[in-house]
């Protein structure tokens, strides 16, 4: 519990536009996610593209801490590929 409110406290230090960044693909991120959504593969595709700009973001946030950005940056190349695919086979 100690390390997640650490980690919500440099949160909240970060400038606005990354919090807004951030915010905004996680929540693009669920909501799109939903079974709502689920009859059109391009809301399949925008949440898979809006959780590859989160996971990038914090990657780079978190560059110069490997352990953390490498796997980061990975996941962030896995769902842009799964963008790419359910975009073109829509």
């Amino acid at each position: 519990m100690k390390r997640i409110n650490i980690f919500f406290l440099t949160f909240l230090q970060e400038p606005l536009w990354f919090k807004l960044l951030v915010s905004t693909t996680f929540l693009a991120s669920v909501i799109f996610s939903n079974t709502f959504f689920s009859y059109n593969l391009y809301y399949d595709s925008g949440s898979k593209l809006a959780a590859a700009i989160f996971l990038g973001a914090y990657g780079f946030k978190l560059r110069r801490t490997r352990k953390y950005s490498i796997p980061l940056f990975f996941l962030s190349g896995i769902s842009l590929y799964l963008a790419w695919y359910y975009a073109t086979n829509a």
